[in-house]
């Protein structure tokens, strides 16, 4: 593997969830240790399991793995660290502020971009040289901050004061607030990111389209300020011989090899890493040290007994439910990568087919979807939301009457916040926001929904909600803003999408915690491109299949007042009649 080649001290992994960065950076750190090495490995992912993988109890404080001499372990709590941090931040402001005023702190600080700082918080200390990393050959960092991060806490200026006169807007600036004391040890941690000589970055992927426009973006967004020692791992490749056994296998094998055929360009400049698909679970001492190795030295699969018939409803049961109404807002949320733009396709397409009228609208760049089914079916029209458009729409809007009002620093500053991660959900949001009233006549099927995050600072920054609400008081005259029309039941339906892997299945169970705290309660789970639900005979996806129904079992009786299980096709899910195939396995 070329990426723990002559290994500078740092390495960084990064990759969306599910795609299996912790257990490569768990399996990097063994095999360093056992080259003599002491090894610090760092975990600030929420789905971490480093502390089950070797046995032990890790948590935040530095830990010897008894199991693998020369390693050892920490793992630093995302939520513990941002709640800590926001303590510090709105702590003074409690009794002083108005309490609208503290609230609307409490849920800008409660976003993505807060875990994420809170944690470089945290580690930044173990990225300069200090007592505390002195003893150490190599430390191994899971998960990397993103581009956006480090550019905000480059920033000039001080951030403390910001937030609290209203400079800020609805999106990521709250997050730095107060930072202004350890500005020296931020500066040292992000000059040694960008020290090729002290700092490897490895972008972790699977071999999907979508998987690898995502980190082409990652990778560029963090060349940018200054990431220069860049590496590409595809994790979870099928290997070729599974091909011989059944035709999922071998459409799998197309499939893979046409999206590392049209890798964005970008990518292919990269040293790149093929690590085949494993049919264990990347738990236990005995897998990490055969994730690096050649698979037929790791010995084959066993034999493995499935059930005849996965017992789960499939989604066209589900759409039953939803029908019933004849209209209604149905809303997919997952994160990226797991297929909320095919199933939003499938759920429109199986509602039109019942001869109900369906407005799909989506803001995926992948538009060949609604090109194929525009025009191609009776009560069904589509559109397509650019973000890109409606973003900078916004941002415009946005410094043009904020911003008209700031000097030159306020200015600088709200401009970096509106480059966020979050402004791209808002702005879309609101374009969403008019297509969403004609719910109350037909069907309207959305893809790509905000986190609830967004839409409590959507809200509490309310611009909208509250201000309606205020204006119109007691004059007795109904009305429905956006925001309560997603938090009723009757007009809208969620669905969590996820997968049928441990990563997938926690991310979505905190975005269903995310949702409940802005007052949405989701309808249903899709449990997507399920191994399991789709029979294979090769040895190596029985294998990933048996594994799959402990997780499949997680949503139905943990998580899920009610599920649907789609399977993996063998075929790309294009077109009406493909889409239906997936509603009905």
């Amino acid at each position: 593997m070329q990426f723990i080649q002559q290994a500078p001290r740092h390495l960084f992994f990064t990759g969306k969830g599910g795609v299996g960065k912790t257990s490569i950076a768990c399996a990097t750190a063994v095999q360093f240790a056992a080259q003599g090495k002491r090894v610090l490995l760092v975990s600030t992912d929420p789905a971490s399991n480093v502390g089950q993988v070797f046995g032990e109890q890790i948590g935040n404080r530095i830990t010897a793995i008894a199991a693998v001499p020369n390693l050892f372990a920490l793992e630093i709590d995302p939520q513990a660290a941002a709640q800590v941090y926001r303590d510090r931040i709105v702590g003074p402001a409690r009794g002083v502020l108005p309490e609208d005023v503290v609230k609307g702190m409490e849920e800008q600080l409660s976003g993505a971009c807060t875990t994420e700082i809170a944690a470089f918080d945290e580690f930044t200390a173990l990225l300069i040289d200090s007592a505390l990393t002195a003893a150490y050959d190599h430390i191994i960092f899971d998960t990397a901050p993103t581009g956006h991060t480090i550019r905000l806490l480059q920033l000039p200026g001080a951030w403390s004061g910001f937030l609290e006169e209203g400079k800020g807007d609805a999106s990521c600036l709250g997050p730095l607030a107060g930072l202004e004391k350890q500005r020296a040890q931020y500066k040292a941690a992000v000059d040694a990111l960008a020290d090729p000589l002290s700092t490897r970055l490895v972008l972790v992927a699977r071999a999907q389209r979508s998987a690898l426009r995502e980190v082409a973006r990652t990778h560029e967004e963090l060349a940018a300020i200054g990431i220069s020692q860049q590496y590409l791992v595809i994790n979870g490749v099928l290997p070729s011989h599974e091909a011989e056994h059944d035709e999922l296998a071998a459409a799998i094998q197309r499939q893979e090899q046409a999206a590392l055929a049209a890798m964005p360009d970008v990518l292919k400049a990269l040293p790149p890493d093929q690590i085949p698909l494993k049919p264990f679970n990347l738990v236990g001492l005995d897998a990490l040290r055969h994730l690096l190795v050649d698979s037929a030295s790791a010995g084959a699969p066993a034999a493995t007994e499935l059930p005849a018939k996965l017992d789960a409803p499939d989604l066209a049961s589900l759409v039953d439910d939803i029908a019933v109404d004849g209209h209604g807002l149905v809303m997919l949320m997952g994160k990226g990568g797991v297929g909320k733009t095919t199933l939003a396709a499938a759920v429109a397409v199986e509602l039109a087919q019942r001869g109900l009228p369906v407005h799909l609208t989506t803001s995926d760049p992948a538009a060949h979807l609604a090109e194929t089914l525009d025009g191609s079916l009776p009560n069904l029209t589509v559109s397509r939301i650019d973000p890109h458009e409606e973003t900078e729409r916004y941002r415009k809007r946005v410094m043009d009457t904020k911003g008209a009002k700031l000097d030159a620093e306020g200015r600088a500053l709200l401009a970096e916040d509106l480059r966020s991660p979050c402004t791209e959900e808002i702005a879309v949001f609101q374009a969403f926001s008019r297509i969403i009233r004609e719910a109350g006549r037909t069907f309207v099927v959305m893809d790509t929904a905000p986190t609830g995050h967004t839409l409590l600072l959507l809200d509490a920054t309310g611009a909208y909600h509250r201000e309606v609400t205020r204006q119109m008081g007691n004059t007795g005259v109904h009305y429905t803003t956006p925001m309560m029309q997603l938090q009723d039941p009757r007009q809208t339906k969620v669905l969590i999408v996820t997968l049928a892997e441990t990563t997938p299945v926690l991310e979505a169970a905190n975005l269903q915690s995310d949702l409940r705290r802005a007052g949405i309660e989701p309808w249903a789970w899709i449990v997507n491109n399920s191994v399991a639900a789709a029979h294979p005979q090769s040895p190596l996806l029985r294998q990933r299949a048996h594994n799959e129904l402990r997780e499949i079992d997680a949503v139905a009786t943990h998580h899920a007042r009610r599920f649907a299980v789609v399977p993996l096709l063998k075929h790309e899910p294009v077109g009406v009649d493909r889409l239906r195939d997936l509603a009905h396995h």
